[in-house]
């Protein structure tokens, strides 16, 4: 008997170990839970399984009963790899243990895997990160560098898609790929309607750092919040350094260095990545033309555009859209 009652829906398995962190299982079941087509039915089908079924100690003083062993994996078209607090050998020895080396057998050929957090040691292990782009927590990096040489780590991201196989950072980042899993799925309005019900970003890019390595500024007389609140008004027609500037009645010397403490970036690089969120936008929510849309982002030209997405995405505008309007997108 089949451990999914729906199925017609997308079929997730969380597959989880001793030292669960349930906040990132929670995670999982809310933000695909609210996952709904147009008509309002159900998108995904979210079941927690472990590799055996019965008690899962979690690193609080929860303790948890999963009904559901490996038999869930066989019919998973998603699954999904939270961290443990509870060392175990993909952790500490880099191979997996004869428990979890069956229950990721029972996986089906085509079936994504995704992990949270370091969850990447079980993939990893599993050798299906082989040459890969992954990330993890940057706390674990040294270490997953010295278990797993053959693994492009990139510990200074969000999460790492890698098409059939993707992988995140820390606790907060397993929502930014759960949004982007649904957003892949069924686009942005779907995955636009979970985040606010949710009451989190609508998206924040895989490439984002995972941290700003500098002390938070102390607070002076100054900010350059009003600035870019200003920008973003009129990001069709960029304004200069000078006139973010003089909004906030600095010089531009001091606009810059208070800017760059103030979002870890120089205002060139703020006004473009806002430019480029604008122009993923409408290529995600509209039928607008390509040089429609680089107009409307501040980029003039659809050359420049393209080469902007393509210096950040690796994609073109057309594949960008085609990637995530999906087929429950609006027109």
């Amino acid at each position: 008997m089949s451990v999914f009652a729906h199925p017609g829906r997308h079929r997730v398995a969380v597959l989880v170990r001793h030292g669960l962190l349930p906040f990132e299982l929670g995670m999982a079941h809310r933000l695909f839970g609210r996952a709904v087509s147009a008509a309002g039915e159900p998108l995904y089908e979210v079941v927690t399984c472990a590799p055996a079924p019965g008690e899962v100690r979690t690193d609080s003083d929860v303790t948890m009963r999963v009904a559901h062993g490996p038999e869930a994996l066989a019919e998973a078209d998603t699954v999904l790899v939270p961290a443990a607090n509870e060392p175990d050998e993909p952790q500490t020895e880099g191979r997996l243990g004869a428990p979890l080396t069956v229950a990721l057998a029972r996986i089906r050929p085509g079936a994504r895997i995704a992990s949270i957090c370091t969850g990447a040691f079980v993939l990893a292990a599993a050798g299906l990160l082989d040459g890969r782009r992954a990330t993890t927590h940057w706390q674990e990096a040294d270490r997953f560098r010295k278990l797993f040489p053959a693994v492009a780590l990139d510990p200074d991201v969000l999460y790492a898609d890698e098409g059939e196989v993707l992988t995140s950072a820390g606790d907060a980042a397993g929502i930014d790929l759960i949004l982007h899993m649904i957003r892949r799925d069924h686009g942005a309005a779907v995955a636009g309607e979970v985040a606010r019900g949710s009451v989190v970003a609508p998206h924040r890019d895989g490439g984002q750092a995972q941290f700003i390595r500098r002390p938070v500024p102390e607070q002076r007389g100054g900010s350059t919040g009003a600035a870019r609140a200003w920008a973003l008004t009129r990001l069709d027609r960029p304004p200069t350094l000078r006139e973010l500037a003089e909004r906030e009645s600095m010089s531009v010397r001091t606009f810059s260095r208070r800017f760059r403490e103030e979002v870890g970036m120089t205002p060139v690089q703020w006004l473009t990545q806002r430019r480029l969120e604008r122009a993923r936008q409408l290529l995600e929510e509209t039928d607008l033309p390509v040089d429609r849309i680089a107009a409307d982002a501040g980029f003039g030209t659809a050359a420049s555009l393209r080469q902007h997405l393509h210096t950040a995405l690796g994609v073109s505008p057309s594949a960008y859209r085609a990637t995530f309007r999906g087929s429950s997108a609006a027109p």
